[in-house]
């Protein structure tokens, strides 16, 4: 068995889903769409000159709400149920209503919104319970049924669909304990227990066997498809025909679709898998020419919507035209006048918005360039500080070197004079001592050198510190205060009253503890810091 099915597979795949090959013979409906849409048109149009019936007016939109429907026309068909409910107004205790709610619950199912489907389905149940209305209320359950069916809610849809079975069998209503027979095969069938799907199916086929209606030709082809779907493929092979042949004499294109397609994998099962092709052609031939026709059909009936619309608004312009002719005429001249006063208050209004408009601009260009003076008197008291303040800076870096130089030649004044014994040396001390004294005296310049240093490069200290892991001293900081100033070792060496080999030395321990390229000057370093 899993042998042919592998290979009826194989087979519905190599068979071409296009026109090409055997020729089809389908019949081509012609369906006068336009003379049903004006004659439910027309009723409605009829009923609603007599607004104190409004029953009949809801009525007439909901027959042409379902004709909508069958068109797969859903906006427009929802609209109609709408204007229905509108014209029954608080009335909710009609079974109108019901049928309503139920029908809106429909088109919602049909486009697989099963959530605002459910939620119409469940008024209507509640609705149909106050009532007391069986048959509305088995309907609804009918319908909650097949939209827990469609998600698979197999539980909840055989629930519903059983109580739905029991109103319909107290009411003896042989149709909707058919449908509802069927509905409930049907949830069968998806579950694959085909014994019982066929059971409730054959139900069915008891109920509607001789109808002569599309329901008929469903159920037979459901049968068929039990048998099949059992390995009773000629049983199978019967029933569908039986399908087939009924919906040919209906012209039922949507019947002769599935009976087609039920017949191609038949014979597909049978081995006969020219018969098979020549079936799924067949198929195929008739849903190219369903969705044709339904276009057709909602083509037309759009077109005559249209077509009507457009004479109505025709027809109510003249009517309106008519009536306003002669007043038109007479608010002419009021209305040029009218205009032209309009245009000198506004010539006039521009005209002073513009003047206003000029002087707020030149009192704003006024402020700006005051602004902009001011910024720029502001900048250049900014760059002649920071002139002034490098100058002193300079100039105090000058001034420690020259000090420290005057000190390394007392330094050498002294060891010239120890090296001579017979030398009168006290004038020549209490001079050194004096001028000691006043170098001496002079320290405080370091403070100031600080201090001016902060104020030219406020940053440069606190950037230092962060980009050393190790705590940097205070002699570190000095000296990287000395390169950022860009002095040469020598001048380093004369400020900080030590060797420019010792310079060397700290510039070396310093590099180390900063993150520097190799290739980099420590100088640039600073610099750019």
């Amino acid at each position: 068995m899993k042998n042919v099915f592998g290979f009826v597979f194989l087979f519905s795949l190599l068979i071409p889903m296009g026109g090409s090959g055997q020729q089809t013979n389908v019949p081509i409906t012609n369906r006068k769409t336009t003379d049903t849409y004006n004659a439910l048109q027309s009723q409605l149009e009829i009923v609603k000159k007599h607004p104190e019936n409004p029953a009949q007016i809801a009525q007439a939109y909901l027959q042409l709400g379902e004709y909508y429907h069958t068109l797969g026309l859903y906006t427009e068909a929802i609209a109609q149920y709408n204007s229905a409910l509108e014209q029954l107004g608080s009335n909710l205790e009609d079974s109108l209503y019901i049928t309503l709610n139920n029908n809106i619950g429909k088109v919602y199912l049909s486009l697989n919104n099963f959530e605002l489907a459910e939620q119409y389905f469940e008024e209507t149940k509640k609705a149909s319970e106050q009532l007391k209305d069986d048959k509305g209320l088995a309907t609804s359950l009918g319908l909650l049924g097949a939209s827990h069916e469609k998600q698979s809610e197999y539980d909840e849809a055989l629930q519903d669909q059983r109580r739905s079975l029991d109103l319909f069998q107290k009411q003896n209503d042989d149709f909707g304990v058919a449908i509802t027979n069927e509905n409930i095969g049907s949830v069968y069938e998806d579950l694959e227990e085909f014994e019982l799907a066929y059971e409730y199916f054959k139900k069915a086929y008891d109920h509607l066997q001789g109808s002569r209606t599309t329901e008929e030709i469903n159920v037979l082809n459901n049968l068929g498809d039990s048998f099949r779907k059992r390995g009773d493929y000629q049983s199978g092979l019967e029933h569908t025909t039986k399908a087939l042949n009924l919906a040919k004499e209906l012209n039922d294109l949507h019947q002769l679709e599935s009976a087609h397609k039920d017949l191609s994998k038949n014979y597909a099962l049978m081995g006969n898998f020219e018969k098979a092709h020549e079936h799924l052609l067949l198929a195929e031939a008739y849903s190219s020419e369903m969705l044709r026709s339904q276009n057709y059909d909602q083509l037309n009936v759009l077109q005559t919507i249209y077509e009507t619309n457009k004479k109505e608004a025709e027809i109510q312009l003249l009517k309106e035209q008519n009536k306003v002719s002669v007043a038109n005429q007479n608010l002419l001249w009021v209305a040029l006048f009218a205009i032209a006063v309009i245009f000198i208050i506004l010539f006039y209004y521009m005209g002073r918005k513009r003047k206003a408009t000029l002087k707020i601009q030149e009192y704003k260009h006024r402020m700006l360039k005051a602004e902009l003076d001011k910024k720029a008197i502001e900048e250049q008291n900014l760059q002649r500080e920071v002139q002034l303040k490098a100058a002193s800076l300079s100039r105090y870096s000058l001034h420690l070197s020259q000090k420290n130089k005057i000190l390394l030649d007392m330094s050498n004044t002294l060891r010239n004079m120890v090296s001579r014994k017979h030398m009168n040396t006290s004038d020549k001390i209490k001079e050194l001592v004096n001028e000691i004294d006043f170098n001496l005296k002079q320290e405080q310049e370091w403070d100031e050198f600080m201090t001016f240093f902060k104020e030219i490069h406020p940053e440069f200290i606190k950037k230092l510190s962060m980009l050393s892991e190790d705590s940097l001293s205070p002699a570190e900081l000095r000296l990287g205060m000395l390169l950022r100033l860009n002095l040469s070792s020598k001048e380093i060496a004369s400020i900080l009253r030590v060797t420019p080999d010792s310079v060397r030395v700290a510039r070396y321990r310093l590099r180390k503890k900063l993150p520097i390229d190799q290739k980099e000057e420590l100088v640039n370093f600073m610099i750019e810091l």
